[in-house]
Order: structure tokens, then sequence, then C-alpha cells
């Protein structure tokens, strides 16, 4: 929604809601059985439309302030990059200074933008300011952390101490997403695409369905789908090619429980059947990539159950958040042999963030893959812009970049990410994978009214019977 629809919309609503009340006042008193009505529908209107005018102002404000730090049109390159240090999370750092086999090209340009700021869905909205005043943070007995009065909407609109983390990442967790998001051979595919330090390169697409089951607020839909089996969000994905892989899938449900443990599971074709994984599974790559289960989200997937999350600062940082389709040819289109990204992209942006750190709990770190996740949100998408993951004995092993560009979603641009491309280095290992959404002119991820109906079939798309019908 952009800041005049969203004017109207509200300002319309409140005109609409006073209406009945200023007719009553020149004639018969309203009978009090519905006065309490009218005032709770004003008394409503004017709390979402002050939300509305507050986070304007946040917005316009942090654009402002990103212009003045960067003014549009300065380039980044190799011989200026220390100025602008202070606005780059730790792993663009590391990459600028050469410090791993994976380095910034010489020719490296990174073009500055504005930034332009879009506020989430109405409907996610309504809910946040509806809601979210009720939600609350508890520490279970065993250290587990669930969350209580959650109903939909962002959990900690303004998060504060004790548990400011911790907060932020169920934000990130249950931030604005399309209600289903879908590639297909008809809409365009997804690549994983594989490189190492001898600039050997393969690529593989897939066919994706992530949906949501609960917690939804999108108007016309209930909140809970009625075969949602207790999930609220889960993710479906199947190799097209190459030909020999072809079928493989994976399908990971999250639930609306928080305490019961994700479930993950595989389709094998040359076994006609589906398997489901050990807990630890999480850790195992996906697809053969440099991705494990609890990335594939463009960042965190895990359980927020499970993990512990500290507010280290607020951070500007540079990112990518108005991304075109160019990055869909790999590997012609980017800056080798490092795959960042080239000026046809689209512009950098200075994003205000927060940096968190996200760990297993103790009781369940033993093991683990990562010993930390250094996540930085951005404030508005509720989404990390980047990621830099450490080994269990916390030396920095994978940096993660996600750019991306904002989604109209009832015909009104929102703050959900629509195309996508995710980059992921290992430092420890010189190896990369370049994830992207794009997959020719025209053709891209599908949100909400845009994905084919087949899709939203939920049995068959969110459901580990769903998978039994893959060769059918």
């Amino acid at each position: 929604m952009t800041a005049i629809s969203a004017c109207v919309f509200f300002c319309v609503a409140a005109l609409m809601l006073a209406r009945p009340v200023l007719a009553q006042s020149s004639a018969t008193p309203a009978a009090p059985a519905t006065a309490p009505a009218d005032a709770a529908a004003q008394s409503s209107a004017s709390s979402l439309k002050r939300a509305e005018q507050a986070g304007r102002a946040a917005q316009q404000a942090s654009a402002a302030a990103a212009a003045a730090a960067i003014p549009a049109g300065t380039k980044i390159t190799m011989a200026n990059w220390q100025q602008f240090k202070q606005y780059m999370p730790d792993g663009m750092i590391a990459l600028f200074e050469g410090t791993y086999f994976w380095k910034m090209p010489p020719d490296v340009e990174m073009d500055v933008g504005p930034t332009r700021v879009f506020p989430a869905p109405r409907g996610y909205v309504e809910a946040t300011e509806k809601y979210g005043k009720q939600t609350q943070v508890v520490v279970l007995p065993n250290g587990h952390y669930d969350i209580k009065n959650y109903v939909a909407g962002e959990p900690f609109a303004n998060p504060t101490d004790p548990d400011k983390g911790w907060k932020i990442l169920a934000d990130d967790w249950f931030g604005p997403i399309p209600r289903i998001a879908a590639g297909s051979p008809e809409t365009g595919l997804a690549s994983l695409c594989s490189q190492d330090k001898y600039d050997n390169h393969a690529c593989l697409k897939t066919s994706y369905v992530y949906r949501q089951l609960a917690f939804i607020t999108d108007p016309g839909y209930p909140r809970t789908e009625p075969d949602s089996n207790g999930a609220w969000y889960t993710e479906w994905s199947m190799v097209d090619s190459p030909e020999q892989s072809k079928y493989t899938a994976v399908l990971q449900i999250f639930y609306q429980d928080l305490q019961r443990q994700e479930d993950d599971y595989v389709f094998v074709p040359a076994l006609r059947r589906s398997m489901r994984l050990a807990s630890t599974a999480r850790c195992s790559p996906l697809f053969g990539t440099d991705y494990t289960h609890d990335d594939a989200r463009a960042g965190f997937n895990g359980s927020i159950a499970v993990f512990q999350a500290q507010y280290i600062r607020d951070q500007r940082i540079l990112a990518m958040d108005d991304l075109t389709a160019a990055d869909g040819n790999y590997p012609a289109n980017y800056d080798m042999p490092l795959g960042w990204s080239r000026p046809s992209w689209g512009p950098w942006s200075l994003r205000d963030t927060y940096l968190i750190d996200v760990r297993r709990i103790p009781s369940m770190a033993s093991g683990y893959c990562y010993g930390k996740r250094m996540m930085w949100v951005d404030k508005y998408v509720l989404h990390e812009n980047w990621t830099d993951l450490y080994d269990s004995n916390m030396k920095l092993w994978k940096i993660m970049m996600v750019a991306g560009a904002p989604k109209a979603v009832h015909g009104e641009m929102s703050s959900i990410v629509g195309t996508l491309a995710v980059d992921l280095w290992d430092l420890q290992n010189d190896h990369a994978t370049i994830a992207f959404t794009a997959d020719g002119e025209g053709r891209d991820i599908v949100i909400d009214e845009a994905v084919p109906k087949q899709f939203e079939n939920i049995t068959k798309y969110c459901t580990p019977a769903g998978l039994t019908q893959m060769m059918r």
C-alpha cells in the first residue's frame, strides 16, 4: 500500500464510521445498545489511522536519514569502500578485505539508490494493531521459548527488553509473507547453482510451493485453513532438472504449536516412496547445496522454540531491495568468480536493521551445525538482509546475502518480498551456492492470486501423503 492510498483508505473508513453518529446528533439519540458498537468501531479506525501515520512518519525519517548518509548516485568500488564500512555487515567487510578465497572482484561496483519503504499488507497491519499488544514471550522450564496469545500479524511491533532479541526473531519468523508463493514450469522455476574455487559450476532447477496455513491475515480467507492439521507453514520443493535428479522432493512442516518439532520428509524417486528424516537432518545439505534445512527460507528457517536470540545493536546497512530479474541469467550477469551482483541487478540502498545473535538453546546445542547465526533483520520488511554463520568453534563459516524486491499484494505495493536472489558463500570449504527465483524474461515467483489454482491443493503440496503423488 502506498502512503497516499493508505491515507485514503483509513480516512474514508473513519469518515464512513463517523456518519451515523453525526446524523444521530441532529435527530433522535442513538439507542444504548448500538452506541458502544459505533464507538468501538470509531476507536478502532482511529487507532489504525494513528498506527498508519506513525509508521509512515518512521519510514519517511528512515529514508531521509539514509539519503543523508549515502546520497543516491554514489558508486562503491574497491577504491572507496572503506568510506562506507560502517554501513556494511561483517561478512561483506570480509569480502572487501580479501581475507578468504571468496573476495570481491576488482571491478566490483555497488550503485546506491534511494531507500524505498513500503508498509506491510493491510490485513497484516490491522492484525498487528488488534492483537499485538496481547502477545507475550514465555520461557519454559526446559529452556524452550514459546509465544503466548499470538493470533496474527507482527507479534512484537516495538520489541523491547526483556527478551528483545527473541522478540525480533519472532517478528522475523511471523513477518509479512505471501499466503502462498510458487514456482513451476508454467510460471518459472527457481535455480540453485553451485560453484567451487576451480570455477566449476552447475545448476539445478526446482518447482516449489511455500504455503501459510494458519495466522493468515489475507482478506477473504480463514485465520486457519480447515485442512491445516495443526501446521502453520509448509515448504515443498521438487527438482525439475537435471533429469537424473528429477522428482526428488523435500517437504518441511512447521506447526502452530511451537513446541511441536518440525517435520522433514524427502521423496526418493528410485524408491518410489517418501521418508521422514531424523531431527538431526536440519544440518544436512539441501539438494546437495551449501544450504541446510535451517537456511531454506531465504535465511533463518529453524524452529524458534529451540533458539535464543540476543539483541546486539541497531545498524543501518547496505542491502539490495529493488532487485531486477537480471540475476536470472547465471553466470553471464554475475561478477565472477565471486558471483556478486552487477549494476544491472538494481540499486543498493541503506536499510535500518536490528542485529541479533541467534544460537540453539544450551540443551539443544550439542551436535548442531552452527555455533551462532548473526542476522541483520530489516525493521520494515521483517526479514534478514544479511546473515553470517559461525561453526561450533565460533569461526566464521558461511555468509549469506539476501537480495529482493517488494511485491504488490491485492493491488497495493507492500513490504512482502517477491523476486529473490540468495547467495551463500562457504568460506571454509571454498564453495558457494547461488539461488534465484527469476527464470527468464517475465518469469519469476508468483504469489497469492497469481498462483495457479492447482497449487492450492493442501493435501498434495502440504502433507506427506502428497509426496506419494509425485510421479503420477
